[in-house]
């Protein structure tokens, strides 16, 4: 007799009867699996997401709460020239991911074919990626300072050495030097997700383009970029929102953004732990997070609406491409 049948015959079930019950343990573990992700997340980011809200709205440091001060943290955000000026410089992080982006993007088209020492290519582009923020802070630092590494090399090329610019001082050219730290370390990372998506294309594609006659440029314009349209919009993503809470480089080489390098993120750092303005601190977040949203949105709308070649689907690329190809 059934568990199920004893439990009918013998009146009430038990506990440990009505659990053995096979939907009734499907139902537990469904259960279980959801409720506790959300427990945690509840905890360690809706309620902290919420208080940090409710802290942005007063004039507090981590120990005092002076009192509520309404929407004048966040006015002061974009009144006070140090704070929108730290907020600009994210520009020149948006202009490094793009060239990151197109850098990873092509290095990632040439390895997904056949080639030569492909693999140590790889390696050698992904490295950067594994090692420490804070190390390669320390490396760049020396690599940028006068009469070391960079003015070595350039020297050696012919360069007078008197005549290059200070690399970490210049202001004109320092955020750059910053930015280059960067595209050289997250290029790798965007270039093995490429690859990844890349080699998941059907290989007949490429087979029935050849055929065709089609360059490589054109099996990447119809087959290629279509394909990982996804990728691309998810590395486009990441890219901005790394640009925009850009910290370690400007902070260890620059020792904390001095000359004008002090970006949004160093900013908010400095105004909780250095000037314990916590409150500011809280708006300048939450301005961060609005504006990562905007770009998001921003990015999609141009993916859809500007590029109406991205949202075709794979198989009407390669129709187009066998026209073309008809044409000529």
């Amino acid at each position: 007799m059934s568990v199920h049948a004893r439990a009918l015959n013998q009146g009430p079930r038990t506990f440990k009867e009505w659990f053995s019950i096979p939907r009734v343990q499907k139902w537990f573990v469904i259960v279980t699996f959801a409720l506790i992700p959300l427990l945690l997340l509840l905890i360690f980011t809706y309620i902290p997401f919420g208080k940090m809200i409710e802290f942005s709205l007063y004039d507090r440091s981590y120990t005092k709460v002076r009192g509520f001060v309404g929407l004048k943290n966040y006015l002061r955000i974009f009144t006070k020239d140090d704070y929108f000026r730290a907020m600009l410089l994210s520009l020149y992080y948006m202009a490094g991911a793009m060239v990151q982006l197109g850098l990873a993007l092509y290095f990632a088209t040439l390895l997904s074919f056949r080639t030569r020492g492909g693999n140590i290519y790889k390696g050698l582009i992904f490295f950067p990626y594994l090692i420490n923020g804070i190390a390669i802070g320390f490396i760049f630092k020396f690599f940028y300072t006068r009469g070391f590494v960079l003015d070595s090399v350039l020297s050696a090329l012919g360069f007078q050495a008197e005549s290059l610019p200070y690399w970490l001082r210049d202001q004109n050219i320092n955020n750059w030097s910053l930015v280059a730290t960067s595209v050289w370390r997250y290029m790798g990372q965007n270039m093995v997700m490429f690859i990844g998506a890349i080699m998941s294309v059907d290989t007949s594609l490429y087979e029935a383009a050849e055929m065709d006659g089609a360059s490589r440029w054109e099996q990447f314009k119809y087959i290629i970029l279509p394909s990982i349209k996804t990728i691309v919009m998810l590395n486009l993503i990441l890219s901005i929102t790394g640009s925009l809470s850009a910290f370690e480089p400007p902070y260890v080489i620059m020792g904390g953004g001095a000359s004008g390098t002090a970006t949004y993120f160093i900013k908010m750092h400095q105004t909780a732990y250095v000037d314990q303005k916590v409150g500011t601190a809280c708006a300048m977040a939450v301005v961060l997070m609005v504006i990562i949203i905007i770009f998001t949105i921003l990015q999609k709308l141009f993916f859809r609406y500007v590029l109406k070649e991205g949202v075709d689907d794979v198989p009407q690329k390669a129709k187009k491409l066998k026209t073309v190809k008809a044409k000529h």
